[in-house]
């Protein structure tokens, strides 16, 4: 066992949890002082739940082995509650649970992320049980199509998801995504948008209404968010060498230009560029580099950043334009983040993108994948929201949204004014 990987592969996993809590500070910012707690909480449901979901069958039905397709007969049984993981393999270059832990992390942050697109009007109960079940049938599923893929000796697919090797099968290459574009971001945003369009829009919905109670909150988040991502990044290597190095790089490069590009196109519109706009271009950077990371050179990152930061600046705009509440912009970032990341890999690419091959191939391959992943998620998503409303309500009443929901669900101020 190669102990030096086992130590990067843990240490990575540790960033990429950390990104949980620092998502609940960059969205607890964002939302009004009487919703902050219920916010903040909504992300630290997510670890609990998902965490304990992921180690009793979660694993099993991401990693089923050389099964491919998600099915009944391709859950790896022997993985459930992971006892049959305990052992490694003597040639192995890190413990199985090493990996396990690693990709529990990204489950968890994936679920956490929508919950930006409901703030300030949805119950916590409702919230959780929306959780378990969209995590069940369609993050994990999802997780499988993108991740659970091995390699042959010469580098090829030796078997894998649909998006990998089967695509591989079909037109020659597979998809790319190093560590999420599709299977985090474009999966989450289309999951924010059909809860949006479930949960219907806050009281006195409209432009400037809703403004971030605490900036300061949001710029802190997003520094913890940007800190794990190198290891939810450079991590998806799992190893310690020189495409974790790009990796990380990439990671530094695109989410800086985007920060530039995001605070330029507020500067432009508003005539002010704002601490919530470097943070929220920050984190578009980083959403767009995710799929790419590893197979751009650090110019090409920069022009990836650029691109995301202005495009997604102007992006979120779109919620008063089509009449949905996406509270904290999750479509406007994250899905068409992840969409610009994610295609963008079919022009430039190394090797095999547009400019490179002359071979549009790679660009189609991205695309099935990318639009393939929105459907799925946003059909279910918008089953399940439904569903869930119709029966135990997922939506708070009006008069709770209007007098603070951290005091109507949780019975706590986020900040007491105490006079002597």
């Amino acid at each position: 066992m190669d102990q030096g990987n086992t130590a990067f592969l843990l240490i990575m996993a540790a960033l990429v949890l950390l990104m949980t809590p620092g998502l609940a500070f960059f969205y607890g910012g964002l939302v009004k002082a009487k919703s902050v707690i219920s916010m903040m909480m909504m992300s630290f449901g997510a670890i609990g739940l998902i965490g304990v979901l992921w180690v009793l069958y979660g694993y099993a039905i991401a990693f089923p082995g050389a099964e491919g397709l998600v099915a009944p007969w391709s859950i790896d049984w022997s993985a459930i509650g992971l006892t049959s993981l305990l052992e490694t393999p003597e040639d192995a270059a890190y413990p199985p649970l090493a990996f396990v832990a690693f990709q529990a992390t990204f489950a968890i942050i994936t679920v956490a992320l929508i919950s930006g697109a409901i703030a300030d009007r949805a119950k916590f109960g409702a919230w959780m049980i929306f959780a378990a079940i969209w995590a069940t049938i369609v993050y994990f599923p999802v997780a499988s199509w993108v991740f659970n893929f091995g390699l042959a000796d010469d580098g090829s697919f030796a078997y894998g998801g649909w998006t990998t090797f089967g695509m591989q099968e079909a037109f020659g290459v597979g998809v790319i995504d190093f560590a999420g574009g599709t299977a985090v971001h474009i999966n989450a945003g289309a999951a924010a948008l059909a809860l949006a369009l479930v949960l219907g829009k806050r009281v006195g919905f409209s432009k400037g209404a809703h403004v971030p109670h605490n900036p300061p909150f949001v710029l802190l988040g997003a520094g913890l968010l940007w800190f794990g991502w190198f290891g939810f990044n450079a991590g998806s290597e799992l190893a310690a060498d020189g495409t974790a190095a790009l990796a990380w790089v990439n990671t530094l490069a695109a989410p800086a230009a985007a920060l530039l590009a995001w605070l330029l196109v507020e500067k432009i519109k508003d005539g002010k560029p704002t601490s919530v706009g470097a943070a929220s271009g920050a984190v578009a950077g980083l959403v767009a580099i995710t799929p790419a990371c590893a197979s751009l050179t650090p110019g090409w990152a920069i022009v990836l950043g650029l691109i995301a930061g202005a495009v997604c600046a102007l992006a979120i705009d779109l919620k008063f334009k089509f009449g949905f509440d996406d509270s904290l912009d999750v479509v406007g970032i994250h899905l068409v983040g992840g969409l610009i990341g994610t295609l963008y890999l079919g022009f430039f690419a190394n090797n095999t993108g547009l400019i490179y091959s002359g071979d549009p191939t790679q660009l189609l391959v991205q695309a099935i994948a990318a639009f393939s992943v929105l459907a799925y998620s946003f059909v279910l998503a918008f089953i399940i929201g439904t569903v869930i409303q119709k029966t135990m309500g997922f939506r708070v009443t009006n008069e709770d949204e209007i007098a603070g929901v951290d005091t109507v669900l949780h019975g706590e101020d986020a900040y007491k004014l105490e006079t002597v």
